[in-house]
């Protein structure tokens, strides 16, 4: 059986669903009906706020009737179910939302008098309707539409206050529903305030509509805004402004002025109380001014009010329980996410801005949209675009977009960004105020009607400084100087005909005297026209070593006119004078060339690697713009791929001051180059592009070797200094110095450490320029290898007179079908096979190893031969490394062994590695002269002695 408190509950609850399902039927039905089609505004407006009150009201009656339900089912059940199963205790916040609603709906019906005018529409009804109406605003008492609607639920909130309050008294204190029981008073009693405050609030708000003109009224009136601080109840002067009234409301703050209004959304409202106790600045998105209370208390009570109506529009309902007098308001947060659009003329005017806000200003992440399509998503701060952004702008084609994938500063674009045009071109690099400035690539449209690309530096959206631009079309590309977005300056242009000029430039056109050479060797000096045509005095050297001198012109039919000396007696050119012939060397000197791409590295590194600038100032990797121009899903943290991410900065610098030991440095700065998200990797990377942007494809010019090799070396020595930046800044933040690094110090890591690590990057088009220009050598070398291939081995030791008792016949294991003098490719096989390998290994250093691995292998084989304690005398050694040589067969050992010779480790010099490589010149010649077959076979040689 329940307790005679249960039984009062059940009581009142019984009372009160009686009660006000009658009142529904009686009262709120008919108002409902009044007019169920009303053909004005404010007709449809009311009958709208009288349906959601009915609807309210029947939830309302429901949620009482199941509450009801539970009490009943306990006070009949034998075996007690315990009070956790009555609705009121158990789903407290599910009667009180049916009760908070019902205020809500009831409070918006008195704020705009709906009771009033609808009760007007039904003339049977008009009288009793009016009788019950028409004190609402006079008061609570006295008036029977407020006392059916309002008192009773009044009535039966308090009664449900005090049988709870006597309830908790009855239970003990271990009572498994005392806590269900105490969180049920806390809950009603703030809903008492509430109801208290909501019907206060909108009889406040019904007088200021009767107080306002019509106009102001239809501005202002909404059926859910309240008023909860008025200027002429507590006075403020606005200072800027000049405002007549000030009119807080729960969702605006609203200035009067003359016959203007001036409306604030509080959640984009910022109350700054000033050092002055009487005033109160306020920050809105587009205006800033201040309240100038007459006392100290005066701004007391509109800071209280504004940030409590702040803090509940942010909420998007009303505090509950509501602020009471005991209370103080919680603070709004300074960081906020809204919505807005500007009005006011300017760089913004008509712009949608939706994010991340602070001190009434863009701050943060968020999008910014134009009416006509322009948009930004991205990182702001102080109300300007900064940090990472992408910005699309529409062009006056359908479905056109440029594309800025950019870093940003105080709204424009600096550092790193890519953009992609709605011409389909594409530049990456990097910006300066808005414009292209540092360096950066630009690329052509695909279809475009000249396509192009331009691999260099920019000042203030120009090419400037030193680039290279390949004009697809024509087949050439310019290497050089640019002034003002023209060729200007000393430069090299390369034809896809293998011809190269050089000289200077003005105007984008060469201009005075230069030179050109050609495929074959040829080789013009003097002066060209605009158009790089021969003209004026001159001298051509051609490659049999005739010169001509004269002067030279273009006639009527484009054919070439000269009238100068032709002399025949000179000699051929020696080769190696013709392989000197190389371009660019002194006009672009190699430490000048890329500035602007190891200058933000260098900023980098100065500014002491802050983590916040590593992407700005080192570039990103972002998913395809194309994808992004569809979907706009480019929120910009998910730039990099997760699997090439190495961590924040700080976590680089100190994994530099792990790995400082020769050993594991190597293998950390392997792992570091070969990852373009660290920033040894992305400048490794870049330096690529712009070695490739020169030396591959119609920059694959013999001319340009020499400049090609010097260039890598100087990034092996930018990439050391690169590195040994990082790690000053990481010893830095340690507490620690960095020691000074001597010349020869610096030279021996660069070799022997760095350049081996980097080569690889750079061998595809470093070594075809080494192939082409030795080509010539390697093709008498190729012919000479033919003709000793013919010989069994032997007869070819016999040949290069290798002495008879180094042959190491007996070293070879022979069939029973053959014969010493038939053997072929069997003597020194491991030596051969060794060498072989010289074309698998990339750096210098390793070819030099395989080097003397094959010389270790001649001499093991000698010591088999001729016993252990053989000595392999220099002199002896020619001939074999010839024969060696001519059985290992190697393409293009001339190209290979320059290319040793250029960037091999200057320790080695006169070294033992220094005297193979000089042995193995003197094999590379000895065989480019063989002609054995035709003119220097012995006359006792016939056909089958060959084989």
């Amino acid at each position: 059986m329940c307790s005679p408190m249960e039984a009062a509950l059940l009581r009142l609850e019984e009372i009160f669903s009686t009660t006000f399902i009658q009142t529904i039927h009686s009262i709120l039905q008919p108002l409902v009906l009044a007019d169920p089609e009303p053909s004005d505004p404010c007709g449809k407006e009311c009958l709208r706020l009288l349906q959601q009150l009915h609807e309210n009201a029947r939830r309302l009656w429901e949620v009482t009737e199941q509450s009801l339900l539970s009490l009943r089912q306990r006070s009949c059940c034998q075996r007690s179910t315990g009070l956790e199963a009555v609705l009121l205790l158990s789903n407290t916040d599910r009667v009180l939302q049916a009760y908070v609603e019902y205020t809500k709906s009831y409070t918006d019906c008195v704020a705009v008098q709906a009771f009033q005018k609808v009760s007007k529409k039904r003339r049977s009804q008009r009288k009793a309707l009016w009788q019950r109406s028409s004190g609402i605003s006079e008061g609570l008492e006295g008036t029977t539409l407020c006392k059916d609607l309002y008192q009773p639920f009044v009535h039966h909130v308090q009664q449900y206050m005090r049988l709870l309050l006597s309830l908790r008294d009855t239970l003990d204190e271990n009572h498994p529903a005392q806590k269900l029981v105490m969180c049920a008073v806390t809950l009603f009693r703030n809903l008492e305030y509430f109801m208290k405050q909501a019907l206060g609030q909108a009889v406040a708000t019904q007088a200021l509509w009767h107080s306002l003109s019509s106009r102001l009224r239809d501005v202002l009136c909404t059926p859910t805004r309240r008023l909860l601080q008025d200027s002429q109840d507590i006075p403020v002067v606005v200072t800027s402004l000049q405002a007549e009234r000030v009119l807080l409301f729960d969702d605006a703050l609203v200035l009067l002025q003359d016959h203007s209004v001036h409306t604030f959304d509080l959640k984009l409202v910022w109350v700054d109380p000033g050092q002055d106790k009487c005033v109160l600045h306020i920050l809105t998105p587009e205006e800033e001014f201040s309240f100038v209370a007459s006392n100290p208390k005066g701004q007391i009570a509109w800071q209280r009010k504004m940030t409590q109506a702040v803090s509940q529009a942010l909420c998007g309902k009303k505090d509950f329980p509501v602020l009471g007098s005991d209370q103080e308001p919680s603070m709004p947060p300074e960081c906020r996410c809204v919505a807005y659009t500007f009005h006011r003329e300017g760089r913004l005017y008509q712009a949608t801005y939706e994010g991340e806000w602070r001190q009434a200003k863009p701050h943060g992440k968020g999008t910014l949209k134009w009416p006509d399509g322009r948009n930004h998503v991205g990182d702001f701060c102080q109300g300007l675009e900064h940090g990472f952004g992408i910005c699309l702008v529409p062009q006056a084609s359908e479905d056109k977009f440029d594309c800025y994938k950019c870093h940003w500063r105080e709204g424009r674009m600096c550092d790193y960004g890519i953009c992609e045009y709605g011409t389909d071109q594409v530049y990456k690099g990097y910006f300066q105020a808005g414009l292209r400035h540092g360096f950066g690539i630009l690329d052509s449209a695909p279809q475009a009607p000249q396509t192009f690309r331009y691999t260099g530096h920019w000042e203030r959206g120009q090419r400037s400084g030193y680039g290279i631009e390949e004009d697809r079309d024509r087949g050439e590309r310019y290497i050089g100087m640019w002034q003002a977005d023209q060729r200007h300056g000393p430069g090299v242009v390369v034809t896809q005909a293998g011809d190269c000029y050089q000289g200077t430039f003005q105007g984008d056109k060469m201009a005075g005297p230069g030179i050109l050479l050609c495929e074959d060797d040829s080789l013009y000096e003097g002066t060209f026209t605009r158009e790089l045509t021969l003209l004026g005095k001159g001298k051509v050297t051609f490659s049999n070593g005739f010169t001509l001198d004269g002067s030279f012109s273009s006639g009527t039919d484009k054919g070439l006119y000269t009238q100068g000396v032709l002399d025949m007696a000179a000699l051929p050119p020696n080769p190696s004078s013709t392989r000197k012939r190389q371009l660019g060397l002194g006009a672009f000197p190699v430490e000048s060339r890329w500035q602007g791409v190891y200058s933000p590295f260098r900023d980098f590194v100065r500014l002491g690697c802050p983590g916040e600038l590593q992407e700005a100032l080192l570039g990103f990797h972002v998913q395809s713009s194309r994808e992004l121009r569809k979907s706009q899903e480019y929120l910009c943290d998910e730039r990099s791929d997760p699997k090439d991410c190495v961590g924040s900065m700080e976590d680089i610098l100190k994994e530099l001051l792990q790995h400082r030991e020769p050993k594991a440095l190597q293998q950390y700065l392997g792992k570091a180059l070969s990852n373009s998200q660290h920033p040894l990797g992305k400048l490794l990377h870049t330096l690529m592009l712009t070695f490739q942007a020169t030396y591959s494809g119609i920059g694959a010019n013999k001319h340009l070797q020499e400049m090609a090799q010097e260039e890598v070396k100087q990034h092996a020595r930018e990439l050391w200094a690169a590195y040994r930046g990082l790690l000053k800044v990481a010893l830095r933040h340690q507490g620690q110095s960095l020691e000074e690094e001597n010349t020869e110090t610096r030279n021996l890591q660069v070799h022997g450490l760095l350049l081996p690590l980097i080569l690889p990057s750079f061998y595809s088009e470093l070594f075809t320029l080494y192939l082409l220009l030795h080509e010539r050598e390697d093709g008498l070398y190729s012919r000479g290898i033919t003709n000793l291939s013919l010989l069994p081995d032997t007869k070819l030791l016999e040949f290069l007179d290798v002495q008879e008792h180094l042959w190491p016949l007996k070293d070879l294991k022979l069939t029973s079908n053959q014969r010493y003098s038939l053997v072929r490719d069997k003597c020194f096989l491991s030596a051969t096979e060794c060498l072989q390998k010289i074309i698998t290994t990339v750096h210098p250093q390793e070819k030099l190893e395989t080097l003397e691995k094959t010389y270790r292998e001649i001499e093991a084989t000698m010591k088999r031969v001729l016993g252990p304690e053989y000595k392999l005398p220099m002199d002896d050694l020619l001939p074999l490394l010839v024969y060696v040589v001519s059985r290992a067969r190697i393409q293009h050992l001339g190209a290979e062994i320059h290319l040793i010779r250029d960037m091999m480790d200057p320790i080695h010099t006169g070294g033992l590695h220094d005297f193979l490589l000089t042995t193995l010149e003197s094999c590379y010649e000895h065989i480019q002269k063989e002609d054995m077959r035709l003119h220097r076979l012995p006359s006792h040689w016939g056909p089958r002695e060959l084989w």
